[in-house]
């Protein structure tokens, strides 16, 4: 932790915050995940030693609690009520960013895995119309991944090898489109067009895809923003 040696509210906040992935980890705390293993998943980039050194630091500051499990269950990260409060902050960082400092994704920010994972956080389990659904994702733009996203009644999975179910619907989709189309930069019918992702299956599939996910926490937040900038 840095210190600032100013005896301000700002610095003493920043000495909690500004360090690299915190406020990323309390960001994934704010859509309850509280396993060590779905942060991890969250922020790949960010190795386990720090990811734990991290939590260690937020829980010394009093913004998380961490429940020790009994044995055989996971131990969990709750946010107190000083990590609650820091909600409207991280979305006027997000708004800020939207507005600001967010423009087509860059090369390196481009991990299909983490698109999948935030999709698989945001399945609408109410509209998959049968026990089993497999989607295959097939990446472009870059090296050629496949990917499955498996779902069952309470739980989706990311499948890195075939799960050995029919496939019920194939999307096709270069990751750059994909990425902004699940942000609201793109519109999923306007990426369809321009033949950057197309979505093969049942007709009744195809036509359900969109409503079997319910868009990005901060889809709303980045597409109001788009809209702004090109009224300004």
């Amino acid at each position: 932790m840095y210190l600032y040696g100013q005896y301000c509210p700002v610095a003493r906040a920043a000495e909690i915050l500004a360090d690299r992935w915190t406020l990323l980890i309390v960001r994934e705390l704010l859509i309850d995940m509280k396993h060590f293993n779905e942060l991890e998943r969250g922020l790949p980039r960010m190795s386990r030693t720090l990811l734990a050194e991290r939590l260690r630091r937020l829980a010394k500051t009093g913004v998380l609690e961490r429940h020790e499990a009994p044995r055989g269950k996971r131990t969990e990260y709750r946010l107190t009520p000083a990590g609650r409060e820091l909600k409207p902050i991280v979305d006027a960082f997000c708004e800020w960013g939207a507005r600001w400092a967010f423009g087509p994704p860059r090369p390196n920010e481009l991990d299909p895995l983490v698109l999948l994972w935030w999709m698989r956080r945001r399945v609408r389990f109410d509209q998959i119309p049968r026990r089993r659904v497999v989607i295959q994702f097939d990446f472009r733009g870059g090296p050629p991944r496949t990917y499955w996203l498996l779902i069952e009644p309470t739980e989706a999975s990311i499948c890195l090898t075939h799960p050995r179910f029919d496939v019920d619907v194939i999307v096709t989709a270069d990751i750059r489109a994909l990425y902004q189309v699940w942000l609201a930069r793109i519109l999923l019918e306007d990426a369809i067009r321009q033949r950057h992702v197309r979505v093969d299956g049942t007709p009744s599939d195809v036509q359900a895809f969109p409503l079997w996910f319910a868009r990005s926490g901060m889809a709303a937040t980045v597409r109001a923003a788009l809209v702004s900038s090109r009224g300004r």
